[in-house]
């Protein structure tokens, strides 16, 4: 009877020791999958060169804070579309309150505003450094001359260019517009930058023209030109449904200087990937503070 007793003891206790450990695996596997595969993170992605470097670096940060990131490539208008459905969750580069302001009006409600990249993507006429005088567009009125009657422009129908047009007349401009593509209005830049000529234009930032060359955004033109703040947007129920996430990009910042010089790399023939991992190496007390750390 006792021999029974105690055969029956070390059974129990052997399938105790079973059940508690096929348990705690069970647990612990649990535990593990919640920390390293939070879901998964569509990112917006306009075709504009400013996009590139802060969308990649979010994306590696994200990707380590164990989040699957998605990239879609879209127009602004499908993007902030794309947000308000809820099929984006994240847009790195939003130039408000003008650039993107009616998007913003239709879509708004269904966007939150979740933190500041930059405030100052400045974009105008500009002329080079070496321009003694010229520091305004109000010192451009009897100086017309100086940039042989010429401001170099882009295409016909950008934002730009109709902008443009409309301060030639409304300011009393003794100006010519020079319509061309980005490309040649650079091309023309640079030629009378390379003699040191003066020469009017314009540029926006960020711009790879602010990294290779010293040029001015001429001041007062604020009324034709505001100056933009960049933001990160997200989906309205992103802080629900990715707080982890949420909480990294509500303290995102990056110098537009920064960008400017990543642009340069990526023109240049560099990986974005490896230039945003790069700057990711070469920040790191930035990105700490970023991920709350």
């Amino acid at each position: 009877m006792k021999m029974k007793f105690l055969v029956a003891s070390l059974a129990f206790a052997l399938l105790s020791v079973l059940l508690i450990g096929c348990g705690t695996e069970e647990t612990s596997g649990n535990d593990t999958d919640s920390e390293t595969e939070k879901g998964t993170i569509t990112v917006g992605v306009t075709p504009w060169s400013s996009t590139v470097p802060p969308t990649n670096i979010a994306k590696l940060l994200l990707e380590d804070l164990g989040y699957t990131v998605e990239l879609q490539s879209a127009d602004a208008g499908a993007v902030y579309t794309g947000m308000s459905r809820g099929d984006i969750d994240v847009f790195m580069d939003a130039w408000l309150p003008d650039m993107h302001g009616h998007f913003m009006e239709r879509y708004g409600d269904d966007i939150d505003q979740t933190a500041l990249s930059y405030p100052d993507g400045e974009l105008g006429w500009v002329v080079p450094s070496y321009v003694e005088g010229i520091d305004s567009i109000d010192d451009l009125k009897g100086n017309e001359e100086m940039f042989d009657g010429k401001v170099y422009g882009i295409e016909e129908g950008g934002g730009m260019t109709i902008t443009s047009r409309e301060m030639i007349e409304e300011l009393g401009f003794d100006l010519e517009y020079v319509s061309s593509s980005e490309a040649g209005m650079l091309s023309q830049a640079m030629r009378e930058i390379g003699q040191e000529e003066p020469v009017l234009f314009l540029g926006w930032r960020p711009h790879t023209m602010f990294v290779n060359w010293d040029i001015k955004v001429l001041e007062g033109q604020e009324e034709y030109f505001p100056t933009s703040e960049i933001h990160v947007l997200t989906n309205i129920n992103f802080q629900d449904t990715a707080p982890a996430a949420y909480e990294f990009l509500s303290n995102w910042s990056m110098p537009v200087e920064e960008i400017e010089k990543m642009i340069a790399e990526i023109e240049d023939g560099a990986d974005e990937v490896e230039v945003a991992r790069e700057w990711i190496e070469n920040n790191q007390q930035h990105v700490s503070e970023m991920l709350g750390e």
